[in-house]
């Protein structure tokens, strides 16, 4: 079938073994072979970031920001509160979901194009006792900025909180590891590092806290943490109707991750993004990120200061030759993202770029392009 790249933030690039793994008979998703589907994808994702048996993972029908609410509606317990250490759109949409639930939390907002301070995430630690969940993210998708995660979490522990990360960009490529990097909650979704399909989506936690959370203030019904841990465990099934289909495809999608390899992945990820920086770079393009600062998985690129510069133009151009590009995520500048997500290589990045070099030649856009 018709191969397409994908350079936007997911859903990722599929392998066509991946597709065609849906394409199965019919089932009732209560049947025991579901089932057992369900309850080897649940290990295998404890697996990928090197849970023990204190960690387990809960697999819920929606995108990646289903987790956000889940997380965050489930694990506060009564009269504490949450804080979130926002640097970009992915934590502020975390504070968007505290804000829609009405819960208890504060906002350490911090500049988006640098990792989060720790000292100014111990000192709101040290002065607000009742804080009981730390909440980041790993990759800022935005912007393509890596968090310092395992410092983060280190420092949540010394005083009483639980760390919760939002993952969905970096699992399955860059290499986690939730007790070395001190993570009680991390999360992701299916067509993202696992290059599967949407509408899959989970967290990967550890069972004391999720048992704890049983007497904590119920939020939300079909989103509630325990609830759906419980269905499990008792049942093996998901509580509400799972994306058949889309499991299928991400049992396949575990294979193929296993196949390839935890390092190996991540090499190839990072020859792609290298690839992209040096395409970008070639061509005259600045990051809003520093080298030392990237995820490795996301360049943001800054518009050119060229009148003849039109995104959608270029956009459509590269679309209609099989590549994909996506628009920023920055509400102060104009950008454009290029991701090395998904089943690509660093001959699609080379290709790419020769259509990319053309639609600027097309629309008439200098190349090396210029700021001023």
């Amino acid at each position: 079938m018709k191969r397409n790249v994908l350079l936007n933030p997911g859903p990722a690039t599929t392998t066509d073994s991946v597709k065609m793994a849906q394409v199965v008979p019919d089932i009732c998703p209560r049947e025991k072979e579901f089932t057992k589907l369900m309850q080897e994808i649940r290990r295998d994702l404890v697996k990928i970031v090197h849970g023990d048996g204190k960690y387990t993972a809960v697999l819920f029908c929606g995108s990646g920001t289903i987790n956000i609410d889940v997380c965050l509606n489930s694990l506060i317990p009564e009269g504490k509160r949450a804080l979130i250490v926002n640097n970009g759109s992915y934590s502020s949409r975390a504070v968007e979901v505290c804000e829609y639930y009405g819960l208890d939390f504060l906002e350490l907002k911090l500049p988006i194009y640098e990792p989060a301070d720790i000292e100014l995430v111990e000192k709101q630690l040290k002065e607000h006792e009742d804080i009981s969940l730390v909440y980041t993210t790993h990759n800022e998708t935005g912007t393509g900025l890596l968090n310092p995660i395992r410092d983060i979490g280190e420092v949540a522990h010394r005083y009483g909180a639980i760390f919760v990360v939002d993952t969905t960009s970096t699992y399955a490529m860059r290499p986690i590891d939730v007790i070395k990097d001190n993570i009680d909650f991390c999360m992701a979704s299916a067509q993202k590092g696992l290059m599967s399909m949407t509408g899959l989506s989970f967290i990967v936690g550890r069972k004391s806290i999720i048992e704890a959370s049983k007497d904590y203030p119920r939020r939300s019904y079909y989103c509630n943490l325990f609830l759906q841990y419980d269905f499990f465990e008792r049942t093996g099934e998901m509580h509400f109707t799972p994306p058949v289909q889309t499991a299928y495809a991400t049992k396949q999608a575990i294979k193929e991750y296993w196949e390839e390899g935890e390092e190996a992945k991540w090499e190839r990820h990072k020859g792609v993004f290298d690839e992209i920086c040096k395409g970008l770079e070639e061509m005259g393009y600045k990051q809003v990120i520093k080298p030392e600062y990237r995820a490795g998985l996301v360049a943001t690129a800054i518009y050119p200061d060229d009148n003849n510069f039109n995104f959608e133009e270029i956009h459509d151009y590269c679309y209609e030759r099989g590549f994909t590009i996506y628009p920023g995520k920055i509400m102060s500048s104009k950008t454009f993202r290029l991701c090395s997500l998904g089943a690509i290589t660093v001959n699609d990045i080379r290709d790419f770029f020769k259509v990319f070099k053309e639609a600027h030649r097309k629309i008439g856009v200098e190349v090396p392009v210029h700021y001023e």
